[in-house]
């Protein structure tokens, strides 16, 4: 039978396997990281009772293949937990009273920085503009980044230290917002923002050693196994990047990370050809954005936003452009994650895979995937794709939602259910730091379907909710076939890598407005305890 000594039986509690509805059962065997075997747990016992020398008794708790979310900002989301988060503030008093406890402390002309302001949120129903910071702080370069990162506002100073006038116009893909007389409001969308970002100070290695470290550290606690991430573009070069995670991420404090390549950095990746310690880092699929975002009204749509007549949003890059950088990742053997929000961003990117198909055995990914027509349904289904869904937006942007894109546009606008019946694979996904970083969130948005805005009323559009069971397979099996990783990952099941999730409760028996109340127990990746209460 082997070695003595090797490995862990996982015994008690609930075990679900996730391969099929309320499929269950008593008992795991590990080794290695890998599960040798799962049913009853005396048949274990007795096979492999020369090999067991760890035992875990799960009691009343519930064991679930470890949840990954697959789309999130790593680094990103370790910055929120530093910097002034404004997510959960609802009045401008509020947001500049956290401004100023942090501009006490700030030296002349240090750049504050915070993020999370949402318009829809805030009692005042909009946002302040730049001469509000200017008459409060009229020498400090503030950034304000909007909660979905497509919109940012910017003190004067800012805009200054950044060469942005009144005479700036919009670049290509983006929006130097003005107001009547043609003067700056402070706010930036998408490409408009770069020069703000160029100008302010660039972070240290050991600043995004502290910031991946707190996000690894919450991921883990909020019983997260492995994550798929796109940080690669966004700091002081694409090496200093890496080499940060290969110094954070290691066997000895371990989180499945898949890394996205954003196009601009994927030269100089190829070029490098970096070696990863797997299976803790690895790098994946090419990301390009087709869109911004709703909340800037910058998605771009096929027909102007029913609360701005004058507007359809924004392309990133036009749809020519678009096809050349997915033709790009084919250059080098990579699939495609294209951002796609809007309608016409989601059919500029299935035109460019059309064009450029990825390579037999592989898929490509279209992230958010909110706002879609029945035709786009139609050609998505026959293309090797997968939609990577944030069930979360669901909680977030309703009611506002329907405002902004009509009743008409809400038959196929955030349609998880229809995704699903038309066969498509759906991964799921919180889009940290944008929303926040919890696999119960998302499962509880999909299932329920109700806002954080109006939490007293049922749930928006119910005959696109998810079961529990197939919310709870777009953080286990779906992120798998993600990346193409369903056969070792996403199921408790023989051969499979050791990676689990266990819960203080049942999600498939509580009811559904319990299911964010859950707790982590413990969370185990390669059969290793990461965390445990």
């Amino acid at each position: 039978m082997g070695v003595s000594g090797m490995g862990t039986l996982w015994f008690g509690g609930t075990i679900y396997t996730m391969g099929a509805e309320n499929e269950t059962v008593k008992a795991i065997f590990t080794e290695n990281g890998i599960i040798r075997d799962a049913g009853k747990c005396e048949e274990l016992e007795e096979i492999y009772k020369e090999m067991i020398d760890d035992r875990v008794d799960l009691g009343a708790a519930v064991l679930y293949p470890g949840f990954t979310d697959s789309h999130i900002h790593l680094i990103g989301h370790g910055e929120k937990l530093i910097r002034i988060d404004f997510s959960k503030m609802t009045c401008h008093e509020e947001i500049l009273k956290a401004i100023k406890e942090k501009a006490e402390n700030a030296e002349p002309g240090e750049w504050i920085i915070g993020e999370g302001w949402n318009e829809n949120q805030l009692k005042e129903g909009h946002m302040f503009d730049r001469h509000i910071l200017d008459a409060e702080f009229p020498d400090q370069p503030i950034l304000l980044k909007r909660i979905c990162r497509h919109a940012l506002l910017a003190s004067t100073a800012a805009l200054k230290l950044a060469g942005i006038t009144d005479l700036t116009e919009d670049p290509p893909g983006g929006i130097v917002k003005k107001d009547d007389e043609g003067k700056l409001t402070g706010f930036l969308m998408d490409r408009a923002m770069d020069p703000v970002y160029e100008a302010a100070p660039e972070v240290t290695e050991a600043y995004m050693k502290r910031a991946l470290r707190l996000a690894v550290e919450d991921c883990r606690r909020k019983g997260i196994t492995g994550v798929h991430t796109e940080d690669l573009s966004y700091y002081i070069g694409l090496k200093e990047t890496l080499n940060v995670f290969q110094k954070v991420i290691t066997k000895d404090n371990p989180l499945k990370t898949h890394l996205l390549v954003h196009h601009s950095v994927i030269e100089e990746l190829e070029e490098w050809n970096p070696s990863f310690a797997a299976p803790y880092l690895e790098t994946g699929a090419m990301k390009v954005f087709a869109d911004g975002a709703l909340g800037g009204r910058t998605a771009l749509l096929s027909e102007p936003y029913e609360d701005a007549p004058d507007e359809t949003g924004v392309a990133v890059h036009p749809q020519d452009e678009l096809s050349e950088l997915v033709k790009m990742a084919r250059q080098y053997g990579r699939e495609a994650a294209i951002h796609a929000i809007g309608d016409k961003g989601f059919e500029y990117a299935l035109n460019a895979i059309e064009a450029f198909p990825p390579l037999p055995g592989q898929r490509d990914r279209i992230i958010h995937a909110q706002i879609l027509r029945a035709d786009l349904i139609e050609r998505a289904k026959n293309l090797p794709l997968i939609l990577d869904i944030q069930p979360g937006f669901t909680a977030s942007d309703f009611p506002w939602v329907i405002e902004r894109l009509g009743e008409e546009r809400m038959k196929y606008s955030f349609a998880w259910k229809t995704l699903l019946e038309n066969g498509l694979i759906c991964a799921g996904g919180s889009d940290a730091p944008i929303e926040e970083l919890s696999p119960l969130i998302g499962i509880h948005a999909a299932v329920a379907r109700k806002s954080i805005h109006t939490p007293d009323r049922e749930g928006y559009y119910l005959d696109e909710a998810l079961s529990v069971y197939e919310a709870v397979r777009l953080y286990t099996y779906g992120s798998a076939q993600a990346i193409k990783k369903e056969h070792c990952r996403g199921l408790v099941k023989k051969g499979y890598e050791a990676d689990f999730t266990v819960l203080d409760r049942d999600l498939f028996s509580v009811p559904h407005d319990e299911i964010k109340k859950a707790n982590t127990v413990m969370t185990v990746i390669d059969g290793k305890i990461v965390y445990r209460t």
